[in-house]
């Protein structure tokens, strides 16, 4: 078995030698950030390359959105941990239940701050998460992981096809595992890392820009954005209560004043504070109008401007 382990991780690029930093341990400081930093200039041409791909992710999970399913995260150590930083970003950010985007990593909650030796080698345990959060068909299951091969995410993506979910994988090497068990197959080959099998760099920064690409443009497709204004943000903290304060000066034109006086009147609803400045609607017709337009704002307003003509 371990034989066979050693032969397979020889095919992956993401575990190829670099001829480039073969010499990274005689450098002086600055020549090794030079090397790491020419390194990272190949990972936006290789996300560049699968964008179809992405677009097609993207549009499964807003239709699985728009029928109440969720985009489910599922990966090992560094892979694990960049589908739970992408998804705990989301209802702050979006405005969308916590549940809506969920991360599952090999070994649970301990996982995320240290390596639980074996939980990715069982692809039973995969199954096993993906049931203790009832997936259901109407959900859109990633399975993320550098080398493609982590037997965690395969049998997470076995599962969920068995089911009828939208599956997709998300790898960094063109022959990975994982894409003959997902309907659609991200593959951003960035070359051998500087450091040997070291695929928390330009691997993970690969991912990390896929995963940015799979939820801001399916937010953008939900009607999460105004122009290039995060309207549904929450104001859970100092910080984004003066974000929003500043969206709807931005989007508006109005004083500070005047934003947080209208803030004040809809519970910090940056959507709504704008449909009702822009509108002149009070606050139930504006969010009666927003409902209308399934939250798309521009829609909502112009709806509006049609129905006063």
């Amino acid at each position: 078995m371990n034989d066979d382990l050693i032969k397979e991780l020889g095919t992956l690029t993401s575990e190829a030698r670099n001829p480039d930093t073969q010499d990274i341990d005689l450098l002086p400081t600055a020549e090794i950030l030079e090397k790491i930093n020419t390194a990272d200039r190949d990972v936006p041409p290789a996300v560049h390359r699968e964008l179809p791909q992405i677009a097609a992710a993207v549009d499964e999970i807003v239709a699985a959105f728009k029928c109440g399913g969720r985009l489910i995260y599922m990966g090992a150590g560094t892979s694990g941990r960049l589908g739970i930083l992408d998804a705990v970003e989301c209802p702050p950010t979006y405005g969308v239940p916590e549940d809506m985007v969920i991360a599952l990593i090999a070994g649970g909650g301990e996982a995320v701050y240290r390596a639980q030796e074996g939980a990715e080698d069982n692809p039973d345990l995969g199954r096993e998460d993906l049931q203790k959060i009832r997936l259901t068909e109407k959900d859109v299951v990633v399975g993320i992981a550098a080398s493609g091969r982590t037997p965690y995410v395969i049998g997470g993506l076995r599962y969920a096809r068995q089911l009828g979910c939208t599956t997709v994988a998300l790898s960094c090497n063109k022959s990975a595992a994982i894409a003959n068990e997902a309907d659609i197959a991200i593959l951003p080959e960035a070359g051998p890392e500087i450091l040997t099998g070291s695929t928390r760099m330009k691997a993970g920064t690969a991912q990390k820009l896929v995963l940015n690409m799979l939820t801001t443009a399916s937010m953008i497709r939900l009607g999460k954005v105004f122009y290039n204004l995060m309207v549904d943000v929450k104001a859970t903290n100092a910080k984004l209560v003066g974000r929003t304060r500043r969206i709807v000066m931005e989007a508006t034109g109005v004083s500070y004043e005047e934003a947080d006086r209208v803030l004040s009147q809809c519970d910090h609803n940056a959507k709504l504070a704008i449909m009702m400045i822009l509108s002149g609607l009070d606050a139930d017709a504006a969010e009666r109008a927003l409902a209308e337009a399934s939250g798309f704002l521009r829609l909502a307003l112009q709806n509006t401007r049609d129905n006063n003509d």
